[in-house]
């Protein structure tokens, strides 16, 4: 069974909505009564009857807000709601917890939750771009170093340098599920002194229910494991507005190598007619940058005092509310971005040109340099382009009489060395390499929201 609350509705507006806090805060509760039961803790009746009784909707979201606020305790508040509701099982609610232990949990299950659903957009999103590495595995444009014309690469390679960017930044997020998706549950400093010496049992129990991780020390002071979720989220949002910001340059009218695909219509500056601006990419850079950001709360809130520190406590619930919703918007966003970029071969081989001999440089080099040496052919290349420009008739010709090379090299063979448009290095096979990583990583994504999805039972 799934957990209470209706999650299949969950937005990132509405994943830290009150409904949504106090159900899983309910969740938690049950699960708690349910191991306690097993244990023979508490009477198996009272748990059934606290699970009966543990919905929002039973108990009245304006009467646990109510309660809340006069008592300024939620979770004081909900156990009184809970018990009044449950009869005779409420005597056993919340037995030997602490408000934190439940507060801290109850947040780390709406968190998975979304963890979830941002897989389910990078599943898409590599699937997407996957799909325009290998058409554009062949199509030459000009690689760039420093911000200046390199060599020729294509297409497909740059795509497929963003895929394999945003699977190590998958593997990170991953990496930190079973340090983050934890149980801190261990009531009032986190010894477990109330379980009557069966508080590894309980934890034991409660962890295998609601699909997270037992830890040695179930405290409240455990906020770094907070702050890694923030961090390892803002790498990935790194990760995304690097490629958003490459995106953002080739779509520049001066490059103007790819653009957003829009609808007929939309209009890009209310003073300029013309205008047609670019219209998801600014806002995904703008919410990579604004996630990154939120690493420094997070760390500072991971500076707890002792075995409890309601004030870290309180900038962490802070920094969550923010950067878990705005991961989620993010990889939509980013999603629907990638679905719409259209290459533009065109210009990509127009600015290919522009570079003339310069491009392939390396190619005419390399052939010089069984004869010359690598350093000697370089420099004296180097001397011929600096002397005559980057058309490729002159340099050929300049070079094949170069007299140090004995009429090795012809003019022709020189001019098709020249050719940007074949000296693509091994660009067709990495971006077809490209398209096999992407789709397994879409795959295995969703295996892993799927997995996220079913680990929680809790009535």
């Amino acid at each position: 069974m799934k957990d209470n609350a209706d999650m299949t509705q969950i937005t990132p507006d509405t994943l830290f909505s009150p409904a949504n806090i106090w159900q899983s805060w309910l969740d938690v509760e049950v699960a708690l009564a349910h191991a306690q039961a097993d244990l023979g803790i508490i009477p198996s009746s009272a748990a059934e009857g606290i699970a009966a009784a543990a919905h929002v909707g039973t108990l009245g979201l304006e009467t646990l807000e109510d309660e809340a606020r006069r008592t300024r305790a939620p979770i004081h508040a909900l156990t009184k709601v809970l018990s009044d509701r449950a009869g005779q099982a409420g005597r056993y609610v919340h037995w030997g917890a602490t408000t934190q232990n439940v507060m801290q949990t109850g947040r780390l299950l709406l968190m998975r939750r979304a963890q979830a659903q941002v897989y389910i957009h990078l599943a898409s999103t590599v699937e997407k771009l996957a799909t325009l590495a290998g058409a554009h595995a062949e199509t030459p444009m000009i690689g760039r170093t420093n911000r200046q014309h390199a060599l020729p690469i294509s297409f497909g390679f740059k795509v497929a340098s963003w895929i394999e960017e945003l699977s190590r930044a998958v593997a990170r997020l991953e990496s930190m599920e079973h340090r983050v998706f934890v149980l801190p549950f261990g009531g009032a400093v986190g010894a477990m002194h109330a379980f009557g010496g069966q508080g590894q049992a309980v934890n034991r129990l409660m962890a295998e229910r609601l699909g997270l991780t037992q830890m040695l020390v179930p405290g409240r002071a455990v906020n770094d494991i907070f702050a890694d979720y923030v961090a390892q989220f803002a790498l990935w949002a790194t990760t995304v507005e690097r490629i958003a910001r490459e995106l953002y340059g080739l779509m520049s009218e001066e490059v103007n190598e790819v653009a957003e695909t829009l609808e007929p219509g939309v209009v890009g500056s209310s003073t300029m007619p013309h205008k047609i601006n670019p219209k998801r990419v600014v806002h995904v850079i703008a919410m990579a940058a604004d996630l990154r950001s939120a690493v420094i709360p997070a760390m500072e809130g991971a500076m707890t005092a002792n075995e409890g520190d309601a004030a870290a406590n309180h900038l962490v619930v802070r920094t969550l509310d923010r950067a878990c919703p705005l991961a989620w918007k993010l990889a939509q966003d980013f999603d629907e971005l990638c679905g719409l970029i259209a290459a533009r071969p065109e210009k990509m081989a127009a600015n290919l040109a522009a570079s003339g001999a310069n491009s392939a440089s390396e190619r005419l080099m390399m052939l010089m340099a069984p004869e010359l040496g690598h350093l000697q052919a370089h420099d004296m290349l180097h001397d011929v382009l600096t002397a005559v420009g980057p058309d490729p008739d002159i340099v050929a010709t300049k070079v094949a009489a170069i007299p140090q090379l004995n009429g090795c090299i012809s003019a022709d063979v020189a001019r098709r060395a020249l050719d940007s448009r074949t000296y693509l290095g091994e660009s067709a096979r990495i971006a077809q390499d490209a398209v096999m990583m992407g789709q397994k990583l879409a795959k295995h994504l969703r295996n892993r929201a799927s997995l996220q999805d079913q680990r929680v039972v809790v009535s």
